[in-house]
């Protein structure tokens, strides 16, 4: 099972890859990071990131309708898969980490739009997320 920096390093090989990092969503810390960051700033990223994460995971209304409204601060699932922005050169992909990690952690990949392939990279990230240890 891969660590942080082995993760972050798959990664970065999907193609497009600008740059990546481990955030956790409830403090906006970065556990980690490689490549290029949004912005120029890694941590300033990763605080947006775990803004823009806190906000859709803590809203029933992006839970299935099956969801037995487990907190995802407690260490539950949080009730969103993923979350994708789209601009105009880029997409910012953060798919959440499962209870492994308390609940509480995201991978964020951002990819260059005319070099990315979205659907591969949510595939990826979700097997990441899945095989994902702390080291």
């Amino acid at each position: 099972m891969p660590g942080i920096d082995e993760c972050l390093l798959e990664a970065m090989r999907l193609p497009g890859a600008r740059g990546a990092s481990l955030v956790d969503w409830t403090s906006g810390l970065a556990l980690g990071t490689v490549g290029e960051s949004p912005g120029g700033d890694h941590e300033a990223a990763a605080t947006e990131a775990a803004e823009f994460a806190r906000l859709a995971a803590e809203q029933r209304a992006f839970a299935p309708d099956d969801d037995p409204g487990g907190d995802p601060a407690a260490g539950a699932d949080p009730p969103v898969e993923d979350l994708i922005v789209s601009n105009r050169d880029s997409y910012h992909v953060l798919r959440f980490v499962g209870p492994s990690f308390d609940g509480s952690v995201v991978l964020h990949l951002w990819l260059a739009r005319t070099e990315g392939n979205l659907a591969l990279a949510r595939i990826r990230l979700g097997e990441m997320a899945r095989r994902l240890v702390l080291a």
